[in-house]
Order: C-alpha cells, then sequence, then structure tokens
C-alpha cells in the first residue's frame, strides 16, 4: 500500500471502518492522498496528531470551502468579524440550558414522530419517518422557522453538502434559495419572529451591528440548519443502525437507561458519519510528527483514523457504552469546536432513549448488506434505513 497513492475520501459507506485507516495510522499517520479534484492533501488519521491539527491556530478553517483543490458546494459562513452581538445570539441560540424546556419539548416531539411511525406500521424508514424530521425540528425551533418548512429545507441539503471537483451552477442557485428564504423570515412581522431569527432581526437595531445586512445575518442562519440539521440527523441514523446491529447493547441500554449519555459518547466515537473529515489550510510551515508540512498546504483529518486509535482508546474496535474515558474527536476541537455539542448530545439521548421505550423490539427490516450508502455527500449516511418492530 506504501506505493499506491490513496484517493479521499477512502469510502462511502458508514458501516464499515476504512482499512487503510489502520494501516496508515500504523505506518504514515501523515500521508498524501489525492483528493477529489486530483490536487494533493496531507491526510492525518492519528489521535494525537489530528488533536493538534483541530487545535492549533496555524491550521485554519477559513478558506476550506472556498473554490481549490477540495471544494465544498457548500457556502462559506459569515467572516469572522462579524461581531460579538452576532456571536453571542448563535452561542445562546445553541445553549440547551437557554431555551425554557428544551429537554421537555424534544421528547414530545419525539413520541408525536414515532407516534407517526406507529400508526403508519412496519415497515418504516427511520431515516425520513424520524431521524430527518427530528433533526429539523429542533433546529427549525432554535432558529424561529416554522416547522412546516422542514422538508424544503431539508430537501437543499442534499446539494449544498455535495461534494464535487468543482463549483457547480446547481449549489449557487440552491444556496441562493436558502439565504432568500431566511431574508423573508427575518423581514417577517415582529410578531411572527422568535428564536435566532427573531435574536438577528433585531440585532439590526443595535449600532454597534450596523455593518451587519441582511444577507450576511441570513448565511448564518442557513449555514446553522444545514450543517446542524445534516450532523444531527446523519448521527441519529448511524447511531441506530449500530445499535440494530447488535442486540445486547439495545439491551444494555433498556436495562440502564441512566447510562445513555455516557452510550451516546461511545456512539459519537465509533460514528463513521464524518466521511471526508475536517479541513484545515496551513498558515505556516508546522511539522506534524515526522512531515513538514508547509505553508498554504491543505490538511484533512481522518476521524474513525483518530478515534479508533488504539494507542488512546482500549480495544478501540469495540462499542462499549460505557467507556470512561473517552476523548473522540466528533465535535471537532480547538477554536473550531462544534458550538452546539451540548445541544446535539440532548437530542440524540433524548431521540435514543425514546425509540428504545416506545419500540423496545425494533430491527432491521432488510438484510443489512442491502442498505444503499449515499455517494457525493460529505456525510456517511444510508439512503434509507427501513425497520420493524
Amino acid at each position: 500500500m506504501s506505493d499506491r497513492l490513496l484517493d479521499f475520501p477512502l469510502s462511502r459507506r458508514g458501516d464499515v471502518v476504512p482499512e487503510e485507516g489502520s494501516w496508515l495510522r500504523g505506518q504514515q499517520p501523515v500521508a498524501r492522498v489525492r483528493t477529489l479534484s486530483g490536487d494533493m492533501a496531507w491526510l492525518v488519521t492519528s489521535c494525537p496528531l489530528a488533536r493538534k491539527v483541530l487545535e492549533d491556530e496555524r491550521f485554519a478553517l477559513r478558506g476550506t470551502a472556498a473554490p481549490g483543490p477540495y471544494a465544498h458546494t457548500v457556502a462559506p459562513r459569515a467572516g469572522g468579524d462579524a461581531g460579538a452581538g452576532l456571536r453571542g445570539a448563535v452561542m445562546k441560540a445553541l445553549n440547551p440550558r437557554t431555551g425554557k424546556g428544551m429537554h421537555g419539548w424534544l421528547r414530545i416531539t419525539a413520541d408525536r414522530l414515532i407516534d407517526d411511525l406507529m400508526a403508519w406500521g412496519p415497515p418504516v424508514d427511520l431515516r425520513a419517518g424520524f431521524a430527518d424530521p427530528f433533526s429539523a425540528a429542533l433546529h427549525c425551533k432554535i432558529l424561529g422557522v416554522p416547522f412546516e418548512d422542514w422538508p424544503r429545507l431539508m430537501a437543499s441539503l442534499d446539494v449544498a453538502f455535495m461534494t464535487s471537483a468543482q463549483p457547480f451552477e446547481g449549489s449557487q442557485l440552491n444556496w441562493y434559495k436558502d439565504v432568500g428564504y431566511m431574508v423573508e423570515r427575518l423581514n417577517a412581522p415582529a410578531s411572527e419572529r422568535s428564536g435566532l431569527l427573531g435574536e438577528l432581526a433585531a440585532l439590526r437595531e443595535d449600532p454597534r451591528s450596523s455593518h451587519l445586512t441582511d444577507e450576511m445575518l441570513a448565511t448564518v442562519a442557513a449555514s446553522l440548519f444545514g450543517a446542524g440539521a445534516v450532523s444531527t440527523s446523519a448521527f441519529l441514523a448511524r447511531a441506530m443502525l449500530a445499535l440494530l446491529r447488535r442486540p445486547q447493547l439495545t439491551a444494555y441500554l433498556k436495562d440502564r437507561p441512566d447510562r445513555m449519555a455516557r452510550a451516546v459518547d461511545e456512539l459519537l466515537r465509533g460514528n463513521l458519519s464524518v466521511g471526508d473529515g475536517p479541513t484545515r489550510l496551513a498558515l505556516a510551515d508546522v511539522h506534524l510528527g515526522d512531515v513538514l508540512v508547509r505553508k498554504g498546504e491543505l490538511v484533512l483529518v481522518l476521524v474513525e483514523g483518530a478515534t479508533f486509535d488504539a494507542e488512546v482508546f482500549e480495544h478501540p474496535e469495540i462499542l462499549h457504552l460505557n467507556r470512561a474515558y473517552n476523548p473522540h474527536l466528533a465535535f471537532g476541537g480547538g477554536r473550531h469546536l462544534c458550538p452546539a455539542s451540548a445541544l446535539g448530545r440532548a437530542h440524540a439521548r433524548t431521540a435514543l432513549t425514546a425509540l428504545l421505550e416506545r419500540m423496545p423490539r425494533l430491527g432491521l427490516a432488510v438484510p443489512e448488506e442491502r442498505l444503499v450508502w449515499r455517494t457525493g455527500l460529505i456525510k456517511r449516511l444510508p439512503e434509507r434505513l427501513p425497520v420493524l418492530w
């Protein structure tokens, strides 16, 4: 394998750890790979080096969404000079302790969706009938968007998070359609505004935020919905599949519901939904292990390479739902640690608890090998997850 240049991403399947990951971690923890566009990048697979990339400010997130050697079609977020008011509004919206009754609302919403599934009768698609709408519902509530608009917003994500060697016309049209929708919500009558969009609309009255345009504010809202909804939905689908493949784990959680928080962290560690990995640009020459990464070079982090590192995680190939030490990288690290990590954990705990309580005999409705995995998307996720109970 050492003589062969690997293409990245290594795999689109979310149920099998790419076999190249363990070889690279042991032999070339910082290796050259070829990106979608045919250009070169460094791929980091060991946990300590991956953490360094994510936490070292000499590796920057900015610029990685621009056209170049590794283009994502999702648009970049608002610039770093957006101001404390905007950052504060976003952080407040993403704090599960801020929203009154958020935990109770999450459980009520999960139960309503499960009621619908049970009324339809088995088999049902757990992704389309639960993971997608439950994730969309959370982000609609955070933003102050009518829940009935969730199918239109989620449908946009199939294009927004598509990966391509070069940007294409449809991605721009898709992006500005979503931004236009958020501008409309910003300018809805005051009585109809709530959530983050209500906070952002109010910022326009603050002289310190006079530089913020409607498009900038709408960009923040559209980015938050897109990144948040696709991440939480993909994780839920993958987490449920991991449990459905291992009946002993579902039995463990049914008997020990108090262990759900620790179980969610372990499912996050073993999660393979981050198919294309976090991307960073080197702002200076930096030594990563035995490799000198030059200023301007692209660095990719193979999350499952890092979180299956046996030097850090004991028996990483085993999903141990009571794992005590679990410094996984599912939410990134450093300045770019996902600000919604606490909210994401609460969302996952509620979803899994509700499903296991309400559907204790939940199982796959089709042979596992018949599942179809999405191609050309930043996230690894099954097209459908048919279940019965």
